[in-house]
């Protein structure tokens, strides 16, 4: 299975603040709806938290030891997360499928390990007073594949590139 971590990361590494998004970029939230819809996503209880709902059209995975809410699944750690992301794609009758790291800080640093591709927002931006950061992203470790034009929000005046990352021979 294909472990994916998607995040939108300011220059700063910063992706949050008192347990909210640092902004509304309507294209990267079409893009995160896009491309995790029909997939377990796994994240953890402060995210959800922060999301306030399950998100619609895919399994919920949220990592924590003592959390339950209506439309998730619960898992005690990552690999009881990929473990059950595994379970749901054998259930639906496919061979293999992929699963979305969505956060937060803390899930992002330990599934880095896990991970095969990271599908990054870089913002063109340094939050000073963030709480939560992305893990730098090693060149060692990291190979950039693919990336997009710059992109202006026209709301916010955030500058953007969609970035893709994929994990070198391990």
């Amino acid at each position: 299975m294909e472990k994916t971590i998607i995040a939108a990361v300011a220059d700063n590494l910063a992706i949050g603040r008192d347990n909210s998004l640092l902004w509304h970029l309507s294209e990267d939230l079409k893009f995160f709806k896009r491309t995790t819809s029909g997939y377990p996503v796994i994240m953890g209880r402060r995210t959800f938290e922060s999301i306030g709902r399950p998100l619609p059209h895919r399994l919920n995975i949220v990592v924590s030891h003592d959390f339950r809410a209506e439309g998730t699944v619960t898992a005690g750690s990552l690999e009881e997360a990929f473990s059950i992301a595994g379970k749901y794609f054998s259930e639906q009758g496919m061979s293999d499928g992929k699963c979305f790291i969505i956060g937060g800080g803390q899930i992002y640093r330990d599934a880095m390990e896990y991970a095969d591709t990271l599908l990054i927002t870089h913002v063109k931006a340094t939050i000073d007073d963030a709480d939560t950061f992305f893990p730098e992203i090693d060149s060692r470790i990291w190979e950039m594949t693919e990336c997009s034009e710059t992109f202006t929000d026209a709301e916010s005046g955030y500058s953007y590139e969609f970035v893709t990352y994929r994990r070198r021979q391990r």
